[in-house]
């Protein structure tokens, strides 16, 4: 039984070293190399966080420039004027808020016949803002209207 025992091992263990000096059979495969992990995008950068309207209400500049707005709705042109004006001096933060400025004080300055000052609010907007423009009844406007065409000239 010894024997056996010692037989059954030694068999055992010849066959597992034959296995490991035999030869591949067939043709052998390049190695694979092991799975790469899958390339994830890098995260998206977090928005920007947009001010709310009650913090921009707080800051003087576009506080000054939404009370321009309302003045110049209820047709108090002369206050509205100097809202605008406060408005630009107090610093907007915004280029387009800028623009907006000097486009209601060229519309307050064409209605009372300051066409130079017109035009030149109409560039003073442009400047601001490269994609200032009219809407299109703005732009047909009879009084301001050609003084904005030739602003851009």
């Amino acid at each position: 039984m010894r024997l056996l025992y010692c037989t059954v091992a030694l068999t055992a263990a010849l066959s597992g070293c034959a296995q490991l000096t035999a030869p591949p059979s067939g043709p052998q495969s390049p190695p694979q190399s092991p799975p790469q992990p899958e390339a994830r995008p890098a995260p998206a950068p977090a928005p920007a966080v947009s001010p709310s309207i009650i913090e921009l209400a707080g800051r003087p500049a576009e506080r000054a420039l939404l009370s321009g707005m309302r003045a110049y709705e209820d047709a108090q042109y002369p206050e509205a004027e100097r809202h605008f004006g406060r408005a630009l001096q107090a610093g907007l933060a915004s280029p387009r808020d800028r623009a907006i400025a000097y486009k209601y004080l060229a519309f307050i300055y064409c209605t009372s016949q300051r066409t130079s000052q017109c035009e030149s609010a109409f560039r003073s907007a442009r400047r601001a803002d490269p994609g200032f423009t009219l809407s299109k009844s703005e732009a047909g406007h009879p009084l301001w209207g050609p003084v904005f065409v030739r602003s851009q000239r």
